[in-house]
């Protein structure tokens, strides 16, 4: 089979075999893939330091008609994250955004909006030193782009306008409620994590800068977000843990 080239960004590697190491990657052009790169694993090996986690790359790989994985064979670097990705604090906030990635990704889909929402990510959390809001902000993005971010402004139950405190929960209807129709057990998002959603809805990432007192609008909104990715996607977010240590 003729080899096959694609700009491409590093979800996660596993340990393969003795020497080589399984790697996951969202290619522009070729969509999320696996792929097995040979001798990875190696003292001296051919990849240095281009699969680690986020890595901008140059990949080169090679498909196989009766496999599912493909054979990687050339990983030329294009951009680097390594501040973020040697400090433990920031390559956990790193290691959410790929998962999350990861889990939402449909295999082989080509999906521009997304590879470029993932660059921008891991660029602002190298040029920030922090992961709050472009964790945030991907999160929110990963949500809005599936198409599973539910109505920011209307009570699910009794349709009123939200108000400061609003709650959420994935029962049957799904979506907010307003103060008067939430019950006990569910998490809050009150307005100004909501307002914060417009701003991430109308403005780059890069081009943003969040007033002090946001904190807590930040981290309600991401919380939501990442329990609206899990919802989805059925399953717990691991690398979620690490990052509530942090």
């Amino acid at each position: 089979m003729p080899a096959r080239e694609t700009e491409a960004i590093i979800l996660k590697t596993f340990p393969l075999g003795e020497a080589d190491r399984l790697v996951s990657f969202f290619g522009r052009t070729s969509g999320r893939l696996r792929g097995v790169a040979a001798g990875a694993r190696r003292i001296k090996n051919r990849y240095g330091s281009t699969l680690e986690v986020l890595s901008h790359v140059q990949l080169r790989y090679v498909e196989r008609e009766t496999r599912d994985l493909v054979r990687i064979q050339e990983c030329e670097l294009l951009e680097s994250f390594h501040r973020a990705q040697s400090d433990y604090g920031l390559s956990t906030g790193l290691a959410l955004i790929s998962e999350s990635a990861e889990r939402t990704l449909p295999e082989q889909e080509v999906g521009e909006p997304m590879f470029r929402l993932l660059l921008l990510a891991a660029r602002e959390v190298e040029r920030r030193g922090s992961w709050e809001v472009p964790l945030a902000y991907f999160a929110f993005w990963t949500v809005k782009l599936g198409g599973y971010l539910p109505p920011l402004e209307l009570c699910v139950s009794c349709g009123s306008v939200l108000g400061e405190h609003a709650g959420f929960h994935f029962g049957q209807s799904g979506g907010l409620s307003c103060e008067s129709c939430r019950k006990p057990g569910m998490r809050a998002i009150g307005k100004p994590g909501r307002e914060l959603a417009g701003v991430f809805a109308s403005k780059r990432l890069d081009e943003m800068e969040l007033p002090q007192d946001s904190a807590k609008a930040v981290r309600e909104l991401r919380e939501a977000a990442l329990d609206w990715i899990e919802h989805h996607v059925e399953r717990r977010l691991q690398s979620r843990e690490f990052l509530e240590t942090t």
